[in-house]
């Protein structure tokens, strides 16, 4: 934003330059540079800076501030009143403005300056078959997270193996499912075929080895429709998602495979314990923006969102139906579940925060108690009250495949496809959902 401090300082300079000089002729052109430099400046702070920090109901400070300044160096310059009405004017003018940026612009740039949480678990802790790395000269074996069936697993693929994708969440889930009925690889340092951050998509492999990645939900899901996947597993289809696919002449299968909760969390310190389906609804379409209204303290509720295109902002649109979601300025947008996660979870900076997720993801694979989990009409989300059905944001979600006229999009795949999706609603397969942490079906 270089531009923006050249055009603010070049005016304070014009303006400087007015002030000592006599020829009120250049005075006045000195003047009406200075005017249009403060303009420039205000208007590109308006538009580049201020709304990534104090959001578009913020953009007249910009002009307030320039207009500020100028006028007191106009003040200083023209001597339009006498040495006491002067100091008086320029004192307001300058206390105004030092209020407003401290009150308004001070506090909005310190928290954009804070560290952003942009990384998200590393799912190489739950690779399907661990990883290799050396230790003191020698291979070594690093066991995966990623549950163990236990027993000889009643199904062992080989031949054409199915392509996996899916959301962050329950990569530890489908990953578990790979450790059980595909090949173990040779032990290597490099093991491309299980490696999660693998890209379905890469051309410039042929074969392409990727086996098992997760692209999160959206990736996944383009990766599905495009045949790059066979089979994603998503928390559900948005109907933007549905959308595509049938503009592709696709039919999707959704298999549910397992429950989960998603979930509305707050600091732990926070002291709001519970929302209503009404209130988490009235809170994102901006009719309740207090804590105090929900049985919290006096404090602003800064309710923050995901990008449209993810699984945990599909899950918050169908809560809100047909009451409009509010636009959350840009940095209370988070890419990642771990963005919004540590941003709730910092007290010191945002004690009135209240973020989403999907329960799994931050009780098991976080693991951390920094934040709070409310309830919601009265009904905690527990075990018991997931499988139960009290708990009122507990859903399915999906092994999901793609067809065209009734074939998959890689039919030499068929046959292990369709082993491998029944496989995983078996006995086994439910076994394995229920030792990753989520609830099975059935």
């Amino acid at each position: 934003m270089w531009p923006l401090y050249v055009f603010g300082a070049v005016a304070a300079v014009f303006a400087i330059i007015a002030c000592f000089v006599g020829n009120r002729a250049v005075k006045g052109l000195l003047s009406a540079l200075s005017f249009f430099g403060f303009l420039l400046s205000a208007l590109l702070s308006a538009a580049f800076l201020l709304p990534n920090y104090v959001g578009v109901n913020g953009l007249w400070l910009p002009f307030a501030l320039c207009g500020a300044v100028f006028t007191v160096f106009m003040l200083v310059a023209w001597k339009p009143f006498g040495v006491k009405a002067r100091r008086i004017a320029a004192l307001s003018v300058a206390g105004a403005a030092i209020l407003l940026t401290s009150v308004f612009i001070v506090p909005a740039v310190y928290r954009s300056s804070l560290p952003q949480a942009g990384e998200e678990i590393n799912l190489l802790r739950y690779a399907p078959f661990g990883n290799y790395w050396y230790v003191n000269g020698v291979l070594t074996h690093h066991e995966t997270l990623a549950v163990r069936l236990g027993e000889e697993p009643a199904l062992k693929l080989n031949g054409e193996l199915p392509r996996l994708d899916g959301a962050t969440a329950l990569y530890p889930l489908y990953s578990a499912f790979v450790r059980a009925v595909y090949p173990a690889p040779e032990p290597s340092l490099d093991i491309p075929e299980y490696f999660p951050y693998g890209d379905l998509r890469r051309d410039d492999i042929d074969p392409n080895p990727y086996l098992a990645v997760c692209s999160k939900t959206s990736g996944a899901f383009e990766n599905l429709i495009d045949g790059y996947a066979d089979i994603v597993f998503l928390m559900g289809v948005s109907d933007e998602q549905r959308a595509m696919a049938e503009q592709k002449g696709l039919e999707l299968e959704l298999t549910p495979i397992g429950r989960e909760a998603f979930v509305f969390f707050v600091n732990s310190r926070n002291s709001a314990a519970n929302l209503s389906s009404d209130d988490i609804r009235r809170i994102y379409s901006g009719g309740i923006t207090n804590w105090r209204e929900v049985g919290g303290r006096n404090s602003e509720i800064r309710a923050y969102q995901r990008p449209d295109e993810s699984g945990s902002q599909t899950m918050l649109k169908q809560i809100m139906g047909d009451t409009p979601l509010v636009p959350a300025p840009l940095d209370d947008i988070f890419d990642t579940m771990m963005g919004m996660y540590e941003r709730v979870a910092d007290y010191r900076n945002y004690r009135n925060s209240l973020g989403y997720s999907f329960l799994y993801y931050i009780r098991d694979m976080i693991g951390e108690n920094k934040v709070k989990f409310l309830s919601v009409d009265g009904i905690a989300p527990t075990p018991e009250n997931i499988v139960s059905g009290a708990y009122p944001f507990a859903d399915s979600f999906y092994a999901i495949t793609a067809r065209s006229g009734g074939e998959y999009l890689n039919p030499e795949r068929t046959e292990n496809i369709d082993k491998l999706i029944e496989w995983v609603v078996s006995p086994q397969g439910r076994y394995i959902v229920g030792a990753t942490g989520y609830i099975p079906i059935g």
